[in-house]
């Protein structure tokens, strides 16, 4: 190991329920500003106060412990106070995306269980089209611009309401579905120990502690998204600072929110960066008050963060994590040695592991690629409702991510694919984020995304998708002549396509799956 690697020290993690964490920063920054939106701003006093009425109201509608509440709603105040009130009636937090088409939204209500609802007005019309084939009795509409239900809920006067006996490590906080983009979503049972230990462990890689409490975040990553609720909200919660809430990402608001608000930190996801050094090259906006910026969700290209760093002097300190973990198991640290490409070092108080593909029981030698496991604190109960796959995934306490990586001598992680993403080319393993890494050097492309094509010859052909730069007129030869000169042979692309964008989900990430689908469909 290097003098300059870097460990992170375990901490203690104390058995307590999300609402306990909560309390206790209400307890010590009462006055403090807890959320901004627009130019509505609310202390930790005044967002407790909501969230006791919020949690009355819900309990007169019947919600009580064990329930399960579905939260459909966009960054806004009334989300973490919708959040934290189900969570001290002793009900779980079901996670809904608001971009869910009607079989989507149903697979979630059913597989869940959900009774009861917290949802935008605007998509009233979507739950209506299948509520009937579900359980929820009660639903609760919100409205950015006018009086709603749950403004009724805030008027209400009455006794508190009922506080309950939770137990942090069994009791379940939050079903946090998966993302969907390998198949059927999977709701991640991660409780009140799993989402507190993460928030403390997340705390604890923060390098600035002079800053503790005036942190301001930038809270664009929605927080229906379990990178959102733990690294924005959650964090910022416990640290006393102010979550800026913004419900979508239109890059020259962003800009503008950064300049006037200042905000000290940013939780993003790669195509933020990307449209905001865009922006900035036009614009040069002030950036001076972040000092922690960090990517998570999808792979941060090399070259995307190169750029950034270059253009705005502002380093992106890259992570991972995936809903099972709630979601934090790597970053690369704010302050030591980070070294770009990877998705740094284990978190405190967890451990991973490269293990062989085929039986997953292995480690492999220092620099061999395999499948990384993880265990710690962080590490979900299971999949509501669904033994099998729990099993599958949860082996003698470890986490099988699915994800393909590898580890360097000082004990750095670098993710090199998924598992189902691998392209066997010719008898060769292909891994698309490493072809995508050097496509994001061609100075033409803005985006791109590498899959797998059947082919009968060679297995299967490797396929890029590009999304070109703004007034670029580059060729698909000029694409694989770039490819050829950076790649072995059998790892250059066979077909590029050039597409206007790319299929996304809400947090920014690539979904490779619709590209597969799209390419079954052409044939």
């Amino acid at each position: 190991m290097t003098e300059k690697a870097f460990v992170y020290e375990d901490i203690e993690i104390p058995e307590m329920s999300l609402t306990e964490m909560l309390d206790e920063s209400i307890r010590h920054h009462r006055d403090k500003t807890a959320m901004t939106f627009g130019e509505l701003v609310y202390t930790y006093e005044e967002m407790d106060e909501r969230i006791d009425r919020v949690a009355r109201g819900l309990s007169q509608r019947g919600v009580k412990k064990g329930d399960r509440v579905a939260l459909m709603l966009p960054n806004c105040p009334q989300y973490p106070v919708s959040y934290f009130a189900i969570l001290r009636l002793g009900a779980s937090v079901v996670q809904v995306n608001p971009m869910y088409k009607p079989p989507e939204l149903l697979h979630v209500l059913n597989d869940s269980g959900v009774s009861a609802m917290v949802i935008l007005d605007s998509l009233q019309p979507l739950l209506d089209a299948v509520r009937s084939n579900t359980q929820v009795e009660s639903v609760v509409d919100v409205s950015l611009t006018e009086p709603s239900s749950f403004d009724e809920l805030l008027m209400e006067e009455g006794v508190s309401a009922p506080r309950v006996d939770i137990d942090p490590k069994e009791d379940v906080a939050v079903i946090q579905y998966t993302g969907g983009t390998t198949g059927r979503s999977k709701g991640a049972m991660l409780t009140h120990y799993n989402l507190v230990a993460n928030t403390l462990q997340s705390a604890a890689t923060q390098s600035d502690k002079t800053n503790r409490g005036n942190e301001r975040v930038l809270t664009i990553a929605p927080l229906f998204h379990v990178y959102g609720m733990t690294s924005a909200m959650n964090l910022t919660f416990y640290l006393g600072g102010n979550v800026i809430l913004v419900p979508k990402f239109e890059v020259e608001n962003v800009a503008s929110i950064i300049e006037r608000l200042k905000p000290t930190s940013f939780p993003g996801v790669p195509t933020m960066y990307m449209a905001l050094m865009e922006y900035y090259q036009e614009k040069n906006f002030d950036t001076s008050s972040l000092n922690v910026l960090t990517s998570g969700s999808a792979p941060l290209p090399v070259e995307v963060m190169n750029q950034f760093h270059s253009i705005t002097g502002a380093s992106i300190a890259e992570g991972y994590g995936l809903s099972e973990a709630s979601p934090v198991t790597h970053r690369n640290p704010v302050t030591g040695l980070q070294k770009r490409g990877s998705i740094g070092v284990t978190l405190p108080n967890t451990e991973a592991r490269i293990v062989d593909i085929a039986t997953g029981e292995n480690t492999m030698p220092t620099g061999d690629v395999g499948e990384l496991i993880i265990r710690g604190p962080q590490i979900m109960k299971g999949y509501y409702g669904m033994p099998e796959e729990t099993e599958q995934t949860l082996r003698n306490g470890w986490l099988y991510t699915g994800d393909l990586a590898n580890v360097d001598e000082d004990g750095y992680f670098y993710i090199v694919g998924r598992k189902k993403e691998m392209i066997l080319a010719s008898g060769f393993n292909v891994y698309p984020i490493e072809v995508e890494g050097v496509l994001y050097r061609h100075p033409s492309v803005q985006e791109a995304a590498v899959i797998g094509v059947p082919d009968s010859y060679r297995g299967e052909n490797v396929k890029a998708v590009i999304v070109k730069r703004e007034d670029s007129n580059t060729t698909e030869d000029e694409v694989i002549e770039f490819c050829q000169e950076n790649l072995s042979s059998y790892k250059v692309p066979k077909l590029i396509y050039f597409v206007e964008e790319l299929p996304k989900s809400a947090v920014g990430k690539i979904l490779k799956r619709e590209l597969v689908e799209e390419e079954q469909r052409l044939k």
